[in-house]
């Protein structure tokens, strides 16, 4: 199948060329820092940003949090079907 994307840029505010689904874990950072979370069914996330950083967000189901997080952390998050976006 030909990418018809292939050639273009992925800058900050174009569409993510990955995904993988996220077990939050305490302990161990995402594969790869992501560019936005998916949030297939709602409730808290809790995140370490990029910079170190840990805060915990509401979502509604289905929101797309375009955030720069390393980590997302078991501790505090209710969400679940949690997608990360590179």
């Amino acid at each position: 199948m030909a990418d018809d994307w292939a050639s273009q840029s992925t800058g900050i505010t174009g569409p993510a060329r990955n995904a993988a689904a996220v077990t939050p874990n305490d302990g161990a950072d995402l594969p790869n820092t992501c560019r936005a979370l998916y949030v297939g069914a709602g409730g808290t996330i809790s995140v370490v940003m990029s910079g170190g950083q840990t805060i915990t967000f509401t979502a509604p189901d289905g929101a797309v949090l375009p955030i720069v997080a390393k980590r997302v952390n078991d501790t505090d998050t209710t969400a679940t079907g949690i997608v990360a976006l590179w």
